[in-house]
């Protein structure tokens, strides 16, 4: 049998002590794996989360593989509908073999669905007789059969539940597998009650130049040290990608040793478009000076054109100190947002090329005054999925005044009410509460805006300072009240008829005037 041409797969890992980094989360997997010797644990499945290249899957093959169990392997490019995740949970997850050996050690089988994310639609069910049916391929009606990702995530949950052999899940992004809809909480709660999450790390430097020796050594490759530093310097964590430009350097070398020049021009030359953690990437990009590399570091950031737009919007008037490079950077983000509307007035207009530069460029070269030393980006808080007790309230009241939904509440009124409330903010002040209280917000609401936790004695004075407040507002606008009413009537008491002077006096004709009708004069 030959030698796999794909070096990804020739080399990866068959045990787990060939395994690098992530050290702890394999512990936890082994410890999980462990707990099915004696019967199924609380947490049937795993939740593997984290960038693409980390050796997720590859982590989950070979400890399986250590423990002599069998793999049933979905991934993205594979039919992820009802029945095809049913042919594998019928394959060995809820079925054990008609010929086990009760004698015989317990085998498992391991079922691991990979970029889970990557399943499209909700959770509603399709019929048992279109699974069975699509399953056994015997029905040609229009519309009988499954496709795509058809009925996917609500078979997989019913999975989960019905599992008598564990279950293993990938993603790179877990929001992926929850959904972007208004329900998505419902999701992740029903999804996380059977699951364990796991969260994997890019591997250190030197896992990097460990496995890069291994490689080499194992492909009769010559190399120097130089070269494997240059390797791992050049190289952002991504196990695939390490051993994927071994194989493509290698492939020149005609016998010779693979210096540090040849790292470096090949990782010059290919120009990867690698993906970058959120905030390492900030702290790149905001001491970038020159337009062309801001604009290349923006397009590794993991975060697309719309969202690293409030990323920046966010931070720049924390993170910039001179107050007419707040201006100026505000003005190209609005220039950027701008053009990111084109996408919904013009399919031929660039909206994302234009949004992502422009958006380079108010978060570096804006600044006049260059950052130094430690910068400390944060993420928007009206971005964050798990809002503070209150803001749903909060949302609700602002929709209802403003007459829009929302979502779109959320998105485009809460920022300047955070930026309004909160000290940390330049123009923040929580002990204002004249908007709060135009508002209609209660003590708790305003807490909410202002990011104060309520166990504080300085959140319980402002309570209670705010309470204070609306006290006397609603006494003032009692009084006010009472003031309109007393001279909205006054008018009324000067046009009374005096006693014994008929209200109503004939016409000019004799006739009586209509009934409701007053003369005056």
């Amino acid at each position: 049998m030959s030698q796999a041409s794909d070096w990804t797969e020739r080399h990866r890992p068959r045990s787990e002590q060939l395994l690098e980094g992530n050290e702890v989360q394999r512990r936890r997997i082994r410890a999980w794996l462990d707990e099915w010797h004696s019967g199924a644990p609380k947490k049937k499945a795993v939740l593997l989360i984290g960038p693409p290249g980390v050796g997720k899957t590859t982590v989950a093959r070979a400890i399986a593989e250590d423990m002599g169990w069998n793999v049933i392997e979905l991934n993205a490019s594979d039919a992820r509908n009802a029945a095809a995740i049913r042919k594998a949970a019928t394959s060995g997850a809820t079925h054990r073999s008609l010929f086990h050996d009760p004698n015989a050690p317990p085998s498992r089988t391991l079922i691991l669905l990979d970029e889970v994310d990557h399943l499209s639609g909700g959770l509603r069910q399709v019929s048992q007789d279109r699974i069975e049916r699509a399953m056994a391929g015997d029905d040609d009606r229009p519309g009988a059969s499954l496709r795509g990702d058809s009925g996917g995530k609500a078979e997989l949950l019913r999975l989960l539940e019905q599992t008598k052999q564990p279950v293993m899940l990938a993603c790179n992004e877990e929001m992926g597998l929850w959904g972007r809809n208004s329900s998505w909480r419902n999701t992740r709660d029903r999804f996380t009650r059977h699951l364990l999450k796991i969260n994997f790390v890019r591997a250190s430097d030197e896992a990097l130049r460990r496995i890069a020796r291994r490689v080499l050594r194992e492909e009769n490759i010559l190399f120097e040290d130089a070269a494997i530093d240059a390797l791992a310097t050049t190289n952002h964590g991504d196990l695939r990608a390490l051993v994927r430009d071994l194989q493509v350097m290698s492939s020149d070398l005609n016998g010779e040793a693979l210096t540090a020049a040849m790292v470096r021009s090949h990782a010059e030359a290919s120009q990867r478009d690698v993906t970058v953690e959120i905030f390492p990437g900030l702290d790149s990009l905001y001491r970038e000076r020159t337009s062309m590399e801001a604009a290349r570091l923006i397009r590794t950031i993991d975060k697309d054109a719309s969202d690293f737009l409030n990323w920046v919007h966010w931070n720049n008037a924390s993170l910039f100190t001179h107050a007419p490079s707040v201006r100026r950077g505000a003005s190209t983000l609005l220039q950027a947002d701008r053009a990111m509307m084109g996408r919904f007035l013009n399919t031929a207009h660039r909206s994302t090329y234009w949004t992502q530069h422009l958006t380079a460029l108010a978060a570096s070269t804006a600044n006049a005054v260059p950052l130094e030393g430690r910068i400390f980006p944060s993420y928007p808080h009206y971005l964050r999925r798990s809002a503070p007790a209150g803001r749903g309230s909060i949302v609700e009241k602002l929709a209802e005044l403003c007459g829009t939904n929302k979502a779109i509440t959320r998105e485009e009124f809460l920022h300047p009410l955070f930026a309004l409330t909160q000290d940390d903010s330049l123009i923040g002040d929580s002990t204002r509460f004249d908007v709060s209280l135009e508002l209609g917000l209660s003590a708790d609401e305003h807490l909410s805006l202002a990011g104060l936790t309520k166990s504080r004695r300085s959140s319980k004075a402002l309570v209670k300072a705010y309470e204070e407040a609306a006290e006397a507002r609603r006494s003032t606008m009692a009084q006010q009240a009472l003031s309109e009413s007393t001279e909205t009537m006054s008018p009324r008491n000067e046009h009374l008829a005096p006693e014994g002077v008929d209200e109503h006096p004939p016409g000019e004709d004799g006739s009586e005037s209509p009934s409701g009708q007053s003369t005056l004069f």
